[in-house]
């Protein structure tokens, strides 16, 4: 199976292409087209090549968690059925199919929604230096990877692309975009990640961090904060097998630190991301095995947390 790493729909118009994500307009005024390619980003890069089959995968872990969390807010999902988007998409069925959502236009929030249940990542690398996570004081003597008293809500800007994402702390955040909108996308982020992180467990992993997205869509009783963008996917969050969790280092995952691994362990570093040294300019090309064990780690996330399979 070839990796779609670039959607091709020429009837349609091209809104935006992001990491992972191709967005297009529709004849419907309230409604786009997202639809997941199997190309894969780390460190805020875009690989040449894509894992194959991994966009399928993604929507259908979105899809999954959209159903489980409607009781919690609403979101931005209106169908997967290729059959049923206007007209003119369905003329690209064959390319779309268990990979495009269409979905409520809605005006983004400029916030990346993290939430940390665990110290790890760029949380853990912050808690060495000051005894913090996003400028929240943390108690002391807590290890890698050990789990937080109480889940963290902790955001970061949303960079455009090529650009890195940067950790900011609430009271940044809330000047950003508003005490009250902050406090509102606190509170519901919180309760997602709590909800997803139980559900979780109960199929034998643990949800150590998750990234959200929010959007506000026009109501006739005026702005409604709505879930956009994908949810509770490898790409967005840290899943770990709680069967070997043990605190006091990193642990293995079925999410993208794979890759990051491979990527550091292959000389990447800020300064090369645009390729290896004596090769800049030609970007970072994941090797074979990199792309089968992404796929496996991903095709395994999506069995445990739904029972279902990628084939």
């Amino acid at each position: 199976m070839a990796a779609l790493t670039t959607t091709n729909l020429p009837a349609l118009k091209l809104v935006s292409r992001g990491k992972v994500r191709d967005v297009y307009a529709t004849s419907s005024p309230e409604h786009l087209l997202f639809v997941a390619t199997d190309r894969i980003s780390a460190y805020d890069v875009i690989l040449r090549n894509g894992v194959p089959g991994k966009g399928k995968i993604l929507t259908k872990i979105s899809l999954f968690w959209f159903d489980k969390l409607k009781h919690v807010m609403p979101t931005h999902f209106v169908t997967a059925n290729v059959d049923e988007t206007p007209e003119e998409v369905r003329q690209y069925k064959e390319q779309l199919e268990d990979r495009a959502m269409l979905v409520k236009k809605a005006t983004v929030v400029p916030l990346e929604a993290i939430v940390r249940g665990y110290l790890t990542g760029s949380g853990w690398s912050e808690y060495k230096k000051s005894g913090t996570v996003h400028g929240i004081p943390l108690p002391s003597g807590l290890v890698e990877s050990q789990k937080l008293p109480e889940p963290l809500f902790t955001p970061s800007t949303k960079a455009e692309q090529g650009q890195h994402d940067e950790n900011i702390s609430p009271q940044q955040a809330a000047s950003l975009i508003g005490q009250e909108l902050y406090d509102q996308i606190s509170a519901k982020a919180i309760q997602l990640y709590k909800e997803a992180a139980d559900y979780a467990l109960s199929r034998g992993v643990i949800l150590a961090d998750t990234k959200f997205e929010f959007g506000l869509v026009a109501t006739p009783n005026g702005d409604e904060l709505i879930l956009i963008d994908e949810l509770l996917t490898p790409d967005s969050s840290r899943y770990w097998p709680a069967s070997s969790y043990a605190p006091g280092g990193p642990q293995p995952s079925f999410d993208k630190q794979y890759l990051r691994d491979w990527l550091v362990s292959s000389g990447f570093r800020k300064g090369l991301e645009s390729g290896p040294e004596g090769h800049e300019g030609q970007g970072w090309i994941m090797t074979e095995e990199v792309v089968e064990g992404t796929r496996k780690r991903y095709d395994e996330a999506l069995t445990l947390l739904t029972g279902e399979t990628s084939k």
